[in-house]
């Protein structure tokens, strides 16, 4: 049985849908479960539908008032490179609503809503296809996984948007008694659920480089500062996360392929660029038929 797990990443998720792409579509992969956190959990119910040219349309075409209803920074560009300031005004006005992040995001929310209609979840739920996305339960301190078999249309919904909600600059949500956030915050790539579940061969696809390539500059103020520092910790959770599932591949006697993107795309995925997340689509189509050809 195969599994296709998509790591989070933000904007970098443009990238991973054109991997999926090719995976489906040219090498005709057969998948049985779709496991997704962050980004990942945004394209996996469109991947396991067929829906291939709609998820990548809509995924293109985002831009910052697609995600935030209250974005909690500003964009300045020098040189065409993109830096990121503090929106004093919108964290102001999110205290002052007695939110507990910076930012709010139920646009996305909707956006998901409108994207994911009720029709298509039942589809999803007659499929034998399982589609499980990840959820970081700040207040029991576990990660969770949430499969749309389970689920009313409302909670998966919830729970897809709760999945890409990247605290502190997007909504800390309350449900089931709980605070929950973004999956990756616990989780980057489940590629070891994937096998526990009964996967015996996995497809991951990951959005950062096999070899770390970055060297930063210095931040600029506390926002840059924290975006540096969570990106730091999504990448140590990364390295675990690869290592536990090779380790669990081993034990469960299954396969795994891991696809990383050959070249930093962005070091900030919190930046929705249209013409940027068109060609990721576009690169990750052609890496993954690169990678397919030379049988890595």
């Amino acid at each position: 049985m195969r599994a296709l797990v998509i790591s989070g990443g933000g904007s970098k998720g443009a990238f991973a849908g054109g991997i999926a792409q090719y995976l489906i579509e040219e090498a005709q992969h057969q998948y049985d479960f779709f496991l997704g956190s962050s980004t990942g959990s945004l394209l996996i119910s469109h991947l396991a539908m067929g829906e291939l040219s709609y998820i990548k349309n809509v995924f293109t075409s985002v831009t910052q008032d697609h995600i935030f209803s209250n974005c909690p920074f500003t964009i300045r560009y020098k040189n065409k490179i993109p830096t990121i300031g503090i929106h004093h005004l919108n964290v102001l006005k999110n205290f002052i609503k007695g939110r507990k992040t910076f930012g709010e995001s139920l646009a996305l929310r909707r956006l998901i809503g409108q994207t994911l209609p009720k029709e298509h979840f039942k589809i999803i739920q007659q499929q034998k296809k399982q589609i499980i996305v990840t959820v970081s339960n700040l207040t029991t301190n576990k990660v969770e996984y949430k499969k749309a078999s389970d689920c009313s249309y409302e909670d998966f919904i919830d729970w897809i948007w709760i999945s890409c909600n990247y605290i502190p600059f997007m909504s800390l949500v309350q449900k089931n008694q709980s605070e929950y956030a973004d999956g990756g915050l616990g989780c980057i790539v489940p590629i070891s659920k994937a096998f526990e579940m009964g996967a015996t061969h996995v497809d991951a696809i990951m959005l950062n480089t096999a070899v770390p390539q970055i060297n930063r500059m210095p931040t600029r103020n506390a926002f840059d500062a924290l975006t540096v520092l969570f990106d730091f910790m999504v990448d140590q959770i990364a390295e675990h996360d690869l290592a536990l599932g090779k380790m669990t591949a081993k034990a469960y006697d299954g396969s795994l392929r891991v696809f990383h993107t050959p070249h930093v795309l962005t070091t900030n995925s919190l930046i929705f660029d249209q013409q940027k997340m068109n060609t990721w689509w576009t690169e990750g189509f052609a890496y993954a038929h690169q990678s397919i050809t030379k049988g890595i």
